[in-house]
């Protein structure tokens, strides 16, 4: 198993749904040509309520789509997981260390899809979005208000769950027709409802250069896209119970 996605074991099976469903179904809900995933007794035995108890026959898929067809059959298997996420960042121009951690190269991935959003807001999309968020900007126009945004994320005024909610949240209902299954939050409801238009609009975008580029980006994105919102949001979920046992002591 693949130490860097060993998580997957204790993520959610609602987010485990959407990742099963990348790897294994095309835009039109039709199973992939491509797939394996669906036709193993895991599979039939615990999708889509007990995906946790297939975390290992996940990983194998993800990896089997991260490499070449020959290489793996050579192999016996597919390509790490960093190899894969590299790979990914590569082909969306992502500014990121091959050295650093898997959470920071995956943060640069979420960071560059939701600043790319923004070109496709509306000038009163942007001020909406800097006046809910409490963002100050000193210009007027749109470029202006990217710019204000751009340093609030940089500076860490974005949490990295905020941000990695709304990117994997508008990808899913891009690709799948449907969002995320997440805590009720008003703040965080607007700001999805805001991003979603950007967002998709900037993954049909680059879907149109994948189709050309290669079939396998399709799978190969959304998932790693995936797999960093899940490792953000158990992360986070971890660190406020450290916190909520802290303050009991």
């Amino acid at each position: 198993m693949d130490q860097n996605l060993f998580f997957l074991h204790n993520a959610d099976s609602s987010d485990l749904k959407v990742e099963v469903d990348y790897l294994t179904k095309d835009k039109d809900g039709n199973f992939r040509w491509t797939e394996n995933l669906s036709t193993t007794e895991n599979y039939k035995l615990y999708y889509p309520d007990r995906l946790q108890l297939m975390a290992e026959d996940i990983t194998e898929e993800l990896q089997r789509y991260g490499g070449n067809t020959f290489m793996n059959m050579l192999r016996g298997h597919g390509v790490e997981y960093r190899e894969l996420l590299i790979d990914v960042c590569k082909k969306m121009k992502v500014n990121f260390n091959k050295k650093a951690s898997i959470e920071m190269i995956e943060y640069n991935l979420l960071q560059k899809i939701l600043l790319d959003s923004l070109e496709n807001m509306s000038t009163e999309e942007m001020k909406k979005l800097l006046d809910e968020m409490n963002i100050p900007n000193q210009g007027f126009g749109k470029q202006a208000f990217i710019a204000a945004l751009q340093m609030a994320i940089k500076r860490g005024g974005f949490s990295s769950y905020k941000m990695a909610v709304i990117v994997a949240n508008a990808v899913s209902r891009a690709l799948l027709g449907r969002g995320l299954t997440i805590a009720s939050n008003a703040a965080l409801t607007r700001w999805l409802s805001i991003f979603a238009g950007p967002i998709g609009w900037s993954v049909t975008a680059i879907w149109t250069a994948i189709d050309i580029a290669g079939p396998a980006y399709r799978v190969t994105i959304p998932a790693v896209v995936q797999i960093a919102y899940m490792r953000i949001k158990m992360n986070s979920e971890n660190a406020d119970t450290m916190s909520d046992d802290e303050s009991e002591d």
